[in-house]
């Protein structure tokens, strides 16, 4: 991102959810552009967020523990911001039919008193929100655009698109900047493995970086474009520093795979069996939602982001993050690390230098979505 050299540099940015997944990654790489940051996680437990994922960032990251729907958030923090990466949330599909109420208050209630904080604080400001392609539910066709009809399958994806529109909303009333981030599945280092039923691939890094062999729920014929999280951050930077021609854009990987696909090349770089396949729980077959391929036309057309990692060097980048931590084995990780085109000096150096992880105790549910 040449073209965004010196951008950050010295801006005051606010990341909510930054001790999450992408939210973290996203501080980290902010702090590397020399941005003043300040995150607001609370590290509401099944979100994902933990402080070992900024642990030794340093002075230019500011952690407070608040839930952006408390009146506790300062309003000169808010104020202050020039702009915001909008991440909290829950993440769990399954989670959410269980306790949809609870969905519902991290997802809508607490996004609506956060954004009416911020239309009052700093009228007018650039806010990015991490959306979800969950909101789209079975598509219609392939790969889905930001046209596709809104057809949500569960509570989670309801309540994603309501907080979707609050942002469009005040955006339309000239009181917020904002645009909405569709994200397929993700992955890559800080992938939280202790969260139950966060998506497929969390389950699958989960269980491979503890020596696990992996299972695949139906024929494994559904196909996923899966985006490595360093092409996540750039499409985030690339849309929170340019001028803006529409308010949605999806984000997907380089390459659309079957889920069988990717199952077999995560086991075969972390060295583990492959996958077995087995019929879909009840449960989960009825949030389903079959295929799923992303149309990144818009977003390549506007900004120039493309994906750029492709799979079998994003897994083999990932495992290496939890090398030593479970039971990844070294040696497979360099042979698979080669054949992605990766250099095994780089990957001793993404292992050793990610000295900390977020895994804790695994969860024992497995949930494809």
């Amino acid at each position: 991102m040449k073209f965004l050299s010196g951008f950050y540099a010295g801006r005051r940015v606010l990341i909510t959810g930054g001790l999450g997944f992408i939210g973290s990654n996203l501080a980290l790489r902010l702090a590397t552009e020399g941005a003043k940051i300040t995150v607001l996680d609370p590290c509401v437990p099944g979100c994902g967020g933990s402080p070992y994922n900024l642990e030794g960032a340093g002075a230019s990251i500011r952690v407070l523990p608040l839930d952006i729907g408390s009146p506790e958030v300062p309003v000169e923090v808010i104020r202050e911001s020039q702009v915001i990466f909008n991440l909290a949330g829950e993440v769990s599909h399954t989670a959410s039919m269980r306790m949809p109420e609870r969905d519902l208050s991290i997802n809508t209630m607490a996004q609506l008193r956060f954004l009416q904080a911020v239309v009052a604080a700093n009228t007018g400001v650039r806010i990015v929100y991490a959306g979800t392609r969950q909101v789209y539910g079975v598509p219609e066709y392939l790969p889905v655009d930001e046209d596709h009809p809104i057809h949500p399958v569960d509570f989670n994806g309801i309540h994603k698109y309501a907080a979707t529109m609050y942002h469009l909303m005040f955006t339309q009333a000239g009181l917020l900047d904002a645009c909405v981030l569709q994200l397929t599945n993700g992955y890559g280092p800080r992938l939280s493995l202790d969260v139950p039923n966060q998506g497929v691939l969390g389950n699958f890094v989960r269980k491979l970086s503890r020596g696990e062999r992996l299972t695949v729920y139906g024929d494994g014929n559904q196909l996923r474009d899966p985006v490595f999280v360093d092409d996540v951050v750039e499409a985030f930077l690339l849309v929170g520093a340019r001028n803006l021609r529409s308010r949605i854009y999806n984000i997907g990987g380089p390459e659309a795979m079957k889920l069988r696909e990717i199952a077999i090349k995560a086991s075969e770089a972390a060295g583990v069996e492959p996958p077995t396949f087995c019929e879909f729980p009840s449960e989960l077959k009825s949030i389903d939602i079959g295929s799923y391929v992303s149309d990144r036309t818009r977003i390549l057309q506007e900004f120039g982001w493309q994906p750029t990692t492709p799979f079998a060097e994003g897994i083999v980048k990932t495992l290496a993050y939890y090398r030593g931590r479970y039971g990844v084995r070294p040696d497979r990780l360099q042979v698979a690390g080669v054949a992605a085109g990766l250099n095994p000096a780089e990957l001793q150096d993404i292992a050793e230098s990610e000295t900390r992880s977020v895994v804790g105790q695994p969860s024992v549910a497995d949930a494809p979505l």
